[in-house]
């Protein structure tokens, strides 16, 4: 399922202040339910719920070609991760790099992401599955 990239830098800044973090070697991650969800269901053709996502690199990383080849290597890691379990829907999900991840290869990244999202609790349930194609949305349990 396609993510609607977050474009607006006050829902970057709301997600880092009042989302939940989970930082590893590589990457941070900081998840916030999007309370325009519903909105943008219903202006999805398939009417289900999706996450944006959005992309921090910092300048510190290099020039504009080497921060664009990291988010080349986050966005196949999120695909990655996502090819073996899907993520919770109706989310914003804010990806932001750590020093280092530019000599990483996707797998690693990958890895870290799978980690860092069991740990936010961001997969769906096996049993949920179904509701998903319904276009059903799963609540947050915090």
């Amino acid at each position: 399922m396609k993510d609607i990239a977050i474009t607006e830098n006050h829902l970057y800044q709301k997600t880092f202040r009042r989302g939940q973090r989970w930082s590893g070697r590589l990457v941070t991650v900081c998840v916030l339910k999007d309370l325009h969800a519903k909105r943008l269901m219903k202006a999805n053709p398939q009417k289900q719920y999706l996450n944006r996502v959005g992309l921090s690199v910092p300048k510190r990383e290099g020039g504009a070609v080497e921060r664009n080849r990291v988010k080349r290597i986050l966005r196949a890691g999120l695909a990655e991760v996502r090819k073996k379990r899907p993520l919770k829907t109706g989310y914003l999900i804010v990806i932001s790099t750590r020093k280092g991840i530019e000599q990483e290869k996707s797998s690693a990244v990958a890895a870290e992401l799978y980690y860092i999202f069991k740990k936010l609790d961001m997969f769906e349930s096996p049993t949920s599955t179904s509701g998903r194609q319904e276009g059903k949305h799963t609540e947050p349990e915090a």
